[in-house]
């Protein structure tokens, strides 16, 4: 299930096939529902998943920059966890199994790819970090909307967690191929 499609999934919503409109879902839960949308940056018009990766990257630098690689690997965990209750929330809320409007788990997801740029990258070298960061979000972006083999099945898993762990190992192996780029380029 491609955030680009809208579809139905039992498992997350008993008003199947009623789309509850936005002010009803936030009105039902408005803290979920914000943390589901990153913010709002799912709301963005065109390509939300595209929206929730970019509002990922200045996060995940200012942590790094502010605290190190470890308080990210901290903020993409939390991020994961509690995205698996707010992404199954909302989208039950709004009875679709995965809203294209929720981003929390490109906000994960990306976070992850991240992890080896900002561990293997040095702060100082400016241009190679902006490289690599671009090549971790293409990356990311690619094996999102593909889903390839394990990717995709993991949307199959129950509520938040289908909607969240796709993303979870799309972000984990962007991150080890941006990784080992990194390492060969070295």
């Amino acid at each position: 299930m491609r955030k680009e499609r809208v579809e139905s999934r039992p498992d997350i919503s008993e008003t199947q096939g009623i789309l509850r409109p936005w002010p009803e879902v936030f009105a039902a839960s408005r803290v979920t529902t914000l943390v589901a949308t990153w913010f709002g940056a799912g709301l963005l018009p065109v390509a939300p998943g595209t929206w929730g990766s970019l509002a990922a990257i200045p996060i995940a630098h200012l942590v790094v920059t502010i605290w190190g690689v470890w308080a990210l690997v901290g903020v993409a965990l939390a991020v994961t966890l509690v995205g698996v209750h707010a992404a199954g929330e909302t989208a039950r809320l709004r009875g679709i199994g995965d809203p294209p409007e929720v981003v929390v788990d490109e906000v994960a997801g990306q976070s992850i790819a991240l992890l080896p740029v900002y561990a293997l990258v040095p702060p100082g070298a400016t241009v190679v970090r902006i490289g690599a960061v671009l090549l971790a979000f293409a990356l990311f972006r690619a094996l999102d909307a593909w889903k390839p083999g394990p990717i995709g099945a993991l949307e199959r898993l129950p509520g938040g967690w289908g909607v969240m762990m796709d993303d979870v190992l799309a972000g984990a192996v962007a991150g080890a191929l941006a990784g080992a780029a990194l390492l060969l380029a070295r």
